[in-house]
């Protein structure tokens, strides 16, 4: 997260969020040009990365925690090789995150990760991204809103398929509007270099077309990073989703090894608050027995685009398949107040509640929806009704006082 995630990701897309708010506000009491020095911006970004390194092993070295520099493998239940050096140890935590899915189509090296774009020294003019999820959607606002042309193609008839449709679709359209082209139901199936461009071979229902392109990225998803820990040596069971965990994180198949974030097959998502949360729960279950246990109740989530796509809780198809009795309020609201004032043209909610009034699910686009989603988090997890959270007083106008309106 600190280095080639949220962290970066979020300083360049501050940037970003200058340009669209000035833009935005074009004719309305601002006046002329804006642009993002990719290079100043980089150079900036790197300003914070670079130190994360030396930060954290010193915080290490200061709780007296020795640290090991290199590849490590499992070669017996409890033991752990790092380029020679053995390591037996009681409880293993194994934490090594995820890795870009391998595009198995002829090309399929040729793409960029995320990793890398966060590194580019300047941005191409004309960017093609293989997937519709985060990456894709966050890189493909900012690299738009810094002048690239951006592609996204996606094989599925829905990006970003875990959250709201509903809510989505206002994602879509703003990014269309962008200038954005995304391309759904659409498969990339081979992928070739020329001296000057990168092809990308995209078949679509029955059509299939060449997209010339400067630079590809690989955002088609993750999966855990398991492939060289010699993770059968231990007898540790696995799958593509992840080590197979009890509900203290301990692995299933070997009590000496436990697995938190993207490691862990558990029920949370692939987020860096959640790996945390998980983190905490692993040493916890380390240093005193298995005693606690990961509380997944709410877990807030934001695509940082412009506007921010934020969700939290069930969406409708979930509260469906759950059995729940439930009412949704639901609505596009570029007129209200919150939205006018910066001239944003993107703003909609829909709240899901159950007959009691309890809300099941918050799902929001529009201005600083990753701040107000964790409001909703805060009623989910403290089980207030939807008649608490409209007769509070909120300070206004501030995007919270929207609150009461959407429930």
């Amino acid at each position: 997260c600190a280095l080639r995630g949220c962290d970066p990701k979020k300083i360049l897309i501050g940037a970003a969020e200058i340009i669209d708010r000035a833009n935005k506000m074009r004719n309305k009491g601002l006046s002329g040009d804006w642009r993002i020095d990719w290079k100043e911006l980089m150079e900036f970004k790197n300003d914070f990365t670079s130190k994360v390194p030396g930060n954290l092993e010193r915080g290490y070295s200061n709780s007296e925690v020795e640290m090991f520099h290199g590849t490590a493998k499992l070669i017996d239940s409890n033991i752990v090789d790092i380029d020679g050096e053995k390591i037996e140890a009681d409880k293993i935590a194994i934490t090594t995150g995820s890795r870009p899915i391998d595009l198995d189509i002829p090309g399929g090296d040729i793409p960029i990760d995320s990793t890398a774009f966060l590194d580019l020294k300047s941005l191409p003019e004309d960017i093609t991204f293989i997937g519709g999820g985060y990456v894709a959607f966050e890189f493909a606002h900012l690299a738009a809103r810094a002048g690239s042309n951006v592609n996204i193609v996606h094989r599925g008839p829905y990006p970003l398929e875990n959250f709201e449709q509903a809510i989505v679709t206002h994602l879509v359209n703003a990014s269309t509007q962008l200038g954005i082209h995304v391309m759904l139901e659409s498969e990339v199936i081979a992928i070739a270099k020329t001296d000057e461009k990168v092809i990308v071979t995209i078949k679509s229902l029955d059509q299939q077309t060449d997209l010339q392109s400067d630079l590809v990225i690989n955002s088609a998803g993750r999966i855990p990073e398991l492939d060289h820990l010699n993770l059968d040596k231990a007898g540790i069971n696995f799958s593509n989703n992840g080590i197979e965990v009890n509900e203290y994180l301990q692995s299933t198949s070997n009590p000496s090894i436990y697995a938190a974030g993207d490691s862990a097959a558990s029920p949370g998502l692939p987020l860096t608050p959640v790996a945390v949360l998980e983190g905490h729960v692993v040493a916890a279950n380390i240093i005193r027995g298995n005693s606690k246990t990961p509380d997944y109740t709410e877990l807030p989530t934001a695509v940082f685009t412009l506007p921010t796509l934020a969700s939290v809780g069930l969406t409708e198809q979930q509260t469906k398949e759950k059995g729940f009795k439930y009412h949704i309020k639901s609505a596009s609201v570029p007129n209200w107040y919150n939205a006018k004032r910066i001239n944003e043209d993107t703003y909609a909610y829909k709240i899901i509640s159950d007959e009691r009034g309890l809300i099941l699910g918050a799902h929001i686009i529009g201005p600083h929806a990753e701040e107000t989603i964790n409001l909703f988090a805060m009623a989910i997890k403290s089980g207030l009704k939807s008649g608490d959270i409209r007769n509070m007083v909120y300070s206004y106008p501030s995007m919270a006082s929207d609150i009461g309106s959407m429930v």
